[in-house]
Formats: C-alpha cells, sequence, structure tokens
C-alpha cells in the first residue's frame, strides 16, 4: 500500500506557518538592539546574522513544516532546500546543519522517517552544507526541517530593508507552487515542475546578486510574493510597482487556481496584504501573487543577470504596493 504523507497533516508546506498579521503580534517587543548583531527581528529578515569577527559573521535560522509532497524523500530535498534558502537570502553560505525531525511513531513506519532525513542529507550535500544529527519529537504530524548555521561577509549582505528607489525588482524562481502542492494533497496528482522549483537552490542567485551588487533581498516562502515584497517595501520606506504580466508561473498554476485548489494561508496572505495593495489585476492573478509557496525564489531588489524583471521600486507614495 502506497502511504500518502499529506494525508497525514492538516496544511502543507510553508502553507501551515502562521499567519503574518499574527507572527509579528508575538514577536512584538523582542527586539534586543546590540552592535554586532547584524541582522535580528527588527524588519522580518530570513535569518539572523551576528558579527563575529574582521570580515566575518555567522548566519543562523531555522525552518520545518509538514509534508508538502507524499514521497518521502522527496519532502526531505524540499525541506532542507527551504532551511538552506534563509542562509542564502542574507548573502551567506551554509556551512553545518541539523535535523529538526517530528514523527507519527506509531502511525508512520519509521523506515519513511529515514527516506526524509536521506533527502535532507542529499539536499544539503548539494549546498556543500555539513548535516550532524539533530532533534526529533514523536509528533502527531509528521514535520521536518533543519537548523543551518553559515558565514557572510558582514559587509556584503542582502537585507530585506536595504533596497532602494529606481531599481528593478528581479524574481529567481516562478510562483505557483503553493496551489499545485494544494491539488496534489487532494487528488495525488504530481507535478514535476513544481517539484524542481522548490528542490533548486538559491545559491547561484544569491551569489550572482551579492557579484551585482545588491543590498536587498528576501526569498518569497509561506507569505506569498506580495506578503514578502509588502515587507520589503515597508523596511525600505519604498513603494513598489508590480507588473503582474511579467511575473513567471509554474505550468498548471494557473488552472489549479480556476479549479479552486487554493490555500487558506493563500487567503490569509491576501487579507493581510491586500490593504498595502493598489491593483488592476483580477482575482485569479491577486491569489496567484499571494500563494503561499514553499522553497520559493528570491525576490532582488536589482537586476540580475539571467533573472527576470517584474517590476521597480520608486520613491513612497501612497499604497505600498501597486500592482499593474
Amino acid at each position: 500500500m502506497t502511504i500518502r504523507l499529506t494525508r497525514y497533516a492538516h496544511g502543507g508546506g510553508c502553507a501551515c506557518k502562521i499567519p503574518p498579521g499574527e507572527l509579528e503580534t508575538i514577536v512584538a517587543g523582542l527586539v534586543r538592539p546590540a552592535d554586532d548583531l547584524l541582522i535580528g527581528l527588527d524588519d522580518g529578515d530570513d535569518a539572523a546574522v551576528l558579527r563575529i569577527g574582521e570580515g566575518r559573521a555567522v548566519v543562523a535560522t531555522a525552518d520545518f513544516f509538514t509534508p508538502v509532497v507524499d514521497d518521502p524523500y522527496t519532502f526531505g530535498v524540499i525541506a532542507a532546500t527551504n532551511a538552506l534558502s534563509d542562509v542564502y537570502a542574507v548573502g551567506g553560505e551554509p556551512l553545518l546543519a541539523v535535523n529538526l525531525l517530528g514523527w507519527p511513531r506509531d502511525t508512520l513506519p519509521m523506515d519513511l522517517a529515514a527516506e526524509v532525513l536521506r533527502g535532507g542529507a542529499d539536499a544539503a550535500g548539494r549546498a556543500g552544507c555539513h548535516v550532524a544529527g539533530g532533534h526529533s519529537v514523536d509528533d502527531p504530524e509528521p514535520k521536518y526541517g533543519m537548523a543551518v548555521t553559515g558565514l557572510a561577509d558582514p559587509n556584503r549582505l542582502l537585507r530585506i530593508g536595504g533596497a532602494r528607489p529606481g531599481v528593478p525588482l528581479s524574481l529567481s524562481k516562478p510562483l505557483g507552487v503553493g496551489v499545485l502542492n494544494t491539488r496534489h494533497k487532494a487528488t495525488g496528482e504530481v507535478f514535476p515542475a513544481a517539484i524542481d522549483v522548490m528542490t533548486t537552490l538559491n545559491r547561484d542567485a544569491s551569489r550572482a546578486a551579492l557579484a551585482a551588487g545588491v543590498t536587498c533581498a528576501t526569498d518569497v516562502t509561506g507569505f506569498g510574493l506580495l506578503g514578502h515584497l509588502y515587507k520589503l517595501a515597508r523596511a525600505s520606506g519604498v513603494t513598489a510597482v508590480l507588473d503582474s504580466a511579467a511575473v513567471p508561473y509554474v505550468e498548471g498554476a494557473r488552472e489549479a487556481v480556476r479549479d479552486g485548489f487554493v490555500s487558506g494561508g493563500t487567503r490569509r496572505n491576501l487579507a493581510w496584504a491586500g490593504p498595502h495593495v493598489e491593483s488592476k489585476a483580477d482575482e485569479e492573478t491577486m491569489l496567484l501573487l499571494a500563494d503561499a509557496q514553499t522553497s520559493g525564489g528570491l525576490l532582488v531588489a536589482g537586476e540580475v543577470p539571467g533573472l527576470p524583471v517584474i517590476g521597480e521600486l520608486v520613491p513612497a507614495s501612497g499604497p505600498a504596493i501597486h500592482v499593474r
């Protein structure tokens, strides 16, 4: 009998994250500035960065979630790729990871958990990142991810609040994996294009952004493009003009929206970012722009060779985002 991992989770991937508005309320007041803490809780960056010496900074992050696909090995690859992305999103290189595993040991065979861990180890290996141990708990739902430590140059970081007016917006991966994952959970249909997106490291995009002199980026995950773009515009004090026709989408994503495969996380994203968006786009497009991504691409404030330009940043005026 084939075991479908997604049947054992109430949500899938980054769509199961706590909604952005609730999360900001939870962490409000926890910011404790320190001279050597270069990136902390201030603006909601993707990882913490601490200066540890001249020309060196340590990057720390953790990310885990419930299954987004049924195959355990592929789930492990996706979850690890997603965790590694937070290091790339601030301009770092991952060095060491430890596993974070929750498993319903009386419900699902432990050999499936071993496959999940094998997928995570292979993803980390492709990133040149060591994996050493970790932590596991008996959990009603399967969950997996990693805590990742990396290194960065403190003088060459990618910050969510580092954008300035007059630069283009670039995106390294197409949108739409969220609605396709929702369809997969409901029907069992496999979407290789979505899996390819989720298992692709953001390493090359991060390195290319740094080489191009970019100072601002974030990865597009559970809050959708609109949610992460709103956070970027707010932190940087700019307005984003988004060209919806220039945004790339995974094959089949529009059909999934039309057929109603939209997660609750995506709808919450649109409800949260919506008041800060002026839009001429239709509802289908807005849902795709708010689609809760898992292991999505880098949203970069700057032009990076090989990446599609999806808009531009202008001086702050009116809503934080204008969708054309």
